[in-house]
């Protein structure tokens, strides 16, 4: 954007970031992680051209994105890229600003180990490496690996994370899932200062049962996986748990010259924006995309932040949804202004809702972190306004 730009859209703009950040804004700004198989020759070339407008996390798959005859294809690869990056940002060609959040995910600790001595020249760019199929089993053995590496990092280099993905039988299946899912959060409650996020891998989930959500509905409408993330909330969202949790992968991308059906036309879109809103959902003609903002936004409403995708189209919608409204920070503000001993409830600023100061408390907190990484927009703007800038979100 240009500062006019920015200016006319945003009453409080994003700030800056990386990742040597505080942890808990770096937890909160992984937002749309772009997943790219790690044989992905170009994956370089896509970083230093910015081919991916907005991109500000991208993982590495050395998992499931690649053929089990492929991992040292992939490794080989991997190294490749990402001395490519290292080089091009010593010469100058690539400044660290325009590096996005990188992460590798991993197939086992096995590989981990592995990797951590390959990589000893890189791992400086690495924000994390994420955790696939992490259990009361594997769980430790990760993340020692990562706690050793921090331990003995080089002074200045920046802390590397792990990212557990809570996707196996035991977490889904509910004879077995407290007990479970207990047990892994003791186990990073124990290196809870290296845990970047809990990420919920609901494409394993469905498979257990032979589900898949449809490109117009959200994971919540599939009873068995709604019942397992309400779980994974009500433990690793609590606010004293002090986790960020990241929802499921969107896995459905526009597909062009289609028109979308006629009974998506309504909420949210053209509830809340009118015609315009509908214009631009109808002239994108991809239908994938309302199921993706509604998702988006049961995430924002269970206190999910960061979503996984497989396209870049999904981009924008992601990172626009979490820009907070004038309302919501006007109202966040007011809250943390006024506890102070003083004020039991007041009327908000829009004169359309109570605050209360002790409970709102946690939640205007979040909304103002939150505020930092995407920005506020100003009273009259929404995200689809962000969108609206450049309909090239949506091809």
């Amino acid at each position: 954007m240009s500062r006019e730009e920015e200016k006319s859209l945003f009453f409080s703009p994003p700030i800056s970031f990386s990742h040597s950040s505080d942890k808990e804004l770096l937890a909160h700004a992984v937002g749309a992680a772009l997943y790219m198989p790690a044989t992905r020759p170009n994956i370089a070339d896509d970083v230093i051209s910015g081919k991916h407008e907005g991109l500000v996390s991208v993982v590495l798959d050395l998992e499931d994105a690649i053929g089990d005859q492929q991992v040292e294809l992939a490794e080989e690869s991997l190294m490749q890229q990402l001395f490519l990056i290292a080089s091009y940002m010593k010469i100058g060609t690539l400044a660290e600003s325009d590096v996005p959040l990188l992460f590798i995910r991993i197939r086992s600790a096995v590989q981990l180990k592995r990797l951590l001595v390959r990589m000893a020249d890189t791992l400086p760019l690495i924000t994390g490496f994420v955790l696939p199929k992490f259990t009361e089993e594997n769980g430790e053995d990760y993340l020692q690996l990562i706690a050793a590496y921090n331990g003995n990092r080089a002074s200045g280099t920046p802390v590397l994370y792990g990212l557990p993905i809570l996707e196996s039988a035991s977490i889904i299946y509910r004879e077995s899932r407290l007990d479970s899912l207990l047990a892994i959060k003791a186990i990073l409650d124990h290196f809870h200062d290296y845990v970047l996020n809990v990420r919920i891998g609901s494409t394993d989930f469905s498979s257990l049962f032979g589900l898949r959500r449809s490109s117009d509905r959200t994971i919540y409408e599939l009873a068995p996986i709604r019942d397992c993330i309400a779980d994974i909330i009500n433990l690793f969202g609590r606010v004293e748990a002090g986790y960020v949790i990241s929802g499921s992968v969107w896995e459905y991308f526009p597909k062009k010259e289609r028109t979308m059906k006629p009974q998506l036309r309504v909420a949210p879109v053209e509830e809340s924006f009118g015609s315009p809103g509908l214009e631009l959902m109808s002239r994108s003609g991809k239908d994938a995309m309302e199921g993706l903002i509604r998702e988006v936004m049961m995430d924002k409403e269970n206190g999910i932040i960061g979503k996984t995708i497989i396209h870049p189209a999904h981009i924008k919608p992601v990172q626009a949804l979490y820009a907070v409204t004038h309302e919501e920070y006007a109202d966040a503000a007011s809250i943390i202004a006024h506890n102070d001993g003083h004020h039991g409830v007041l009327k908000s600023q829009y004169a359309n809702k109570m605050n209360e100061m002790k409970p709102h408390q946690n939640w205007a907190k979040r909304i103002l972190l939150r505020s930092q990484v995407y920005g506020v927009l100003h009273e009259q703007q929404h995200f689809i306004t962000l969108l609206h800038r450049n309909e090239r979100a949506y091809v």
